[in-house]
């Protein structure tokens, strides 16, 4: 039951899509001088054929303002400066999916390099977080320009700190081995970092690699992690029209493609290793290093030409252990800001009942048959977000120190 994911490019001739039985629906990236603009998602029945006039109906109902947008940018913004990207390293952390490494690193070797003057240097880096075998090892070995480091301590930010201590580059990028990486992906955090070279954290646009399950559309239909199609600088201490800004870090964007100033994150003391620590407490590491960059006044830039292709969950009880973590991860970073941010207890404190408030309303409307998302998936991560309230944090600064203690 997939959904076609087709590419759309405007300033071309629109084509004739068809649809085979098993087919349900089509998902149009759109672009315009081949920049990401629009993401349409469209049910339809199975062997549909779509001309394009209906495509052009489709993507004008969707993004007829965003197109008329993006053609008086051209006109108005003058191009960027050609200041070159300081030396990069990619980093992918994994563990036991070398099958998922693979297609990562195939993406990022198939990249158009920019010329020697846009970017000082480049290296990539897979780090192996607590491995049961030898094969990403041995994968990697056969990849010629990859290097390979095996971090012993189990946990993600484990893998992610040792990335920051492995780095040779200035400016580090952390994928998750889960993408594929856009053809414009890496142009697109050079253009961030030409139009911000002030900038600190980078974050850029997630789109589904594939809708072939139920579990994969559901997610996106309840928007997966897009977090737009507008260039975004956060800086300073408000946001207009957001009164939980910067608490809310989830707006900032993913932790599977977000890039640093290595330098300053690690002044900033890295990433905290008691979240994202594995099966006990999987999250919650990038909302508290894209807080702790706003919060320590740096500015956080999202781009999204900065963009990469996610594998969602495929099976729908993965899908809803996800939201058990999301929910989880989130209250577990806001308890943790709590104890070490006293200026901003009165927002995270507001930012807590907006977040239960917000539960209860998408549980009441999923009940009445008004949500993407059936109850049970709400009911986890709401059940997720109560247990790292109470608790789960300290619990997992316990656990890291036996994990040290253990590899010391």
């Amino acid at each position: 039951m997939p959904y076609i994911i087709t590419e759309i490019e405007v300033t071309q001739p629109l084509p004739t899509l068809s649809l085979s039985e098993r087919d349900i629906g089509i998902a149009l990236v759109v672009r315009r001088k081949d920049k990401p603009i629009g993401f349409v998602m469209q049910a339809l029945p199975a062997n549909s054929l779509l001309t394009p006039e209906d495509i052009a109906q489709l993507i004008s109902k969707e993004l007829g303002t965003k197109l008329l947008q993006e053609s008086i940018k051209e006109e108005l913004i003058p191009p960027c400066s050609q200041l070159p990207l300081p030396s990069l390293t990619i980093a992918i952390c994994t563990k036991d999916r070398p099958e998922n490494v693979t297609r990562c690193l195939q993406s990022l070797l198939q990249l158009k390099m920019p010329l020697k003057q846009d970017i000082l240097g480049r290296e990539i880096l897979v780090v192996d977080n607590a491995p049961s075998d030898d094969r990403t090892q041995t994968l990697v070995a056969s990849m010629p320009g990859v290097r390979y480091v095996r971090e012993p301590k189990p946990g993600l930010d484990f893998a992610r700190n040792r990335a920051l201590k492995e780095a040779k580059g200035e400016i580090l990028a952390f994928l998750d081995d889960d993408v594929t990486v856009d053809r414009k992906w890496l142009e697109g955090l050079l253009e961030a970092w030409r139009e911000n070279p002030d900038a600190v954290a980078f974050t850029g646009l997630v789109l589904p690699y594939e809708l072939e399950t139920e579990a994969q559309i559901l997610f996106e239909q309840r928007g997966g992690f897009r977090r737009g199609f507008e260039k975004i600088r956060y800086y300073g201490p408000t946001l207009k029209g957001n009164s939980l800004y910067p608490c809310g870090a989830g707006i900032f964007g993913a932790g599977c493609n977000m890039a640093f100033r290595r330098e300053i994150v690690l002044k900033l003391g890295g990433f905290d290793e008691a979240l994202d620590t594995g099966a006990t407490l999987p999250g919650g590491g990038d909302l508290d290093i894209f807080y702790r960059v706003i919060r320590a006044g740096y500015p956080l830039i999202y781009e999204p030409q900065y963009l990469v292709y996610h594998q969602h969950r495929r099976e729908y009880a993965k899908l809803s252990h996800q939201y058990w973590t999301w929910g989880l991860g989130f209250m577990a970073f806001v308890v943790k800001s709590f104890q070490n941010d006293p200026p901003q207890r009165v927002m995270l404190c507001r930012l807590i009942g907006w977040w239960l408030k917000d539960m209860l309303r998408q549980l009441k409307s999923s009940i009445r048959g008004r949500h993407v998302l059936p109850p049970t998936m709400l009911l986890a991560e709401l059940w997720g977000g109560i247990v790292g309230l109470f608790g789960e944090y300290p619990r997992s600064l316990r656990r890291v120190e036996q994990i040290r203690r253990q590899f010391s």
